[in-house]
């Protein structure tokens, strides 16, 4: 099953998004990994390319863009938004998908529904705790550079204009995920409905709460192990519920 999900940021640091994208970082604390030598680490695969930043970096494109135009100035603005799809697991055995192929995806998803934006597509070839689950990641500055057509999920003419900024209404959610099913439908990707959700939704703190005590668990086990000591119960093998039993999120 395909999931799509929508997070804003007011970070004033657009290279921050990058870093993340292309950096490794700890699947809880979001902190970045360091070596042993105190330096970040490398992401061992993933496909990264930018939109409508004129050759320059994402991070100084937006920030000269911003200026140009007086927005993203105060601390209380969206600077950006990022939002993610993630396709099933089972997508890259049984039905051929690859890194490459979703990177294409995510270009063509992000060209067609965001333009006008500056943007970052970042593809990796895997999920948290290696679920297996290839997903894109798409990074767009929240100020429009260019005049658009009216888009279905646009309210209002400032929505279509040059120098105004996205709005990800509920409106526009649903749009999007409508999109993505019949992006799955038309690739014959795994795919379920997205509009109606599933009658065992659980709260991203919800779910985010069961992952941690599933690795605090997995840890004290791994503890009885050395010593020979029987171990605890698992709560629900987190791989499982992130792969092709995960609820989904609201």
């Amino acid at each position: 099953m395909a999931t799509f999900k929508h997070i804003s940021s007011k970070n004033a640091n657009y290279g921050a998004a990058e870093q993340y994208l292309t950096f490794e970082h700890d699947e809880f604390t979001m902190k970045p990994t360091l070596d042993g030598n105190g330096r970040l680490v490398l992401r061992d695969d993933y496909r990264i390319s930018s939109l409508n930043c004129g050759g320059e970096d994402f991070a100084i494109a937006c920030m000269r863009s911003n200026l140009k135009y007086g927005k993203n100035q105060k601390r209380e603005d969206v600077k950006s938004h990022h939002y993610i799809i993630s396709f099933d697991p089972r997508d890259a055995q049984d039905n051929g998908l690859t890194v490459d192929r979703a990177q294409e995806l995510g270009e063509q998803f992000s060209k067609e529904h965001f333009p006008g934006h500056q943007a970052l597509v970042c593809t990796h070839p895997d999920g948290h705790n290696h679920s297996g689950n290839i997903h894109v990641h798409i990074v767009i500055n929240s100020l429009r550079i260019a005049e658009v057509p009216l888009l279905p999920y646009m309210e209002r003419p400032a929505d279509t204009r040059e120098g105004c900024k996205h709005r990800c209404t509920d409106a526009a959610m649903e749009y999007f995920k409508a999109e993505v099913m019949e992006m799955c439908h038309r690739e014959n990707l795994y795919q379920i409905d997205l509009l109606n959700g599933s009658k065992n939704r659980v709260t991203e703190r919800e779910y985010w709460a069961k992952r941690k005590g599933q690795a605090a668990l997995d840890k004290e086990n791994a503890s009885h192990a050395a010593t020979g000591e029987p171990g605890k119960i698992e709560l629900s093998h987190p791989g499982q519920d992130e792969t092709h039993h995960r609820p989904e999120i609201r």
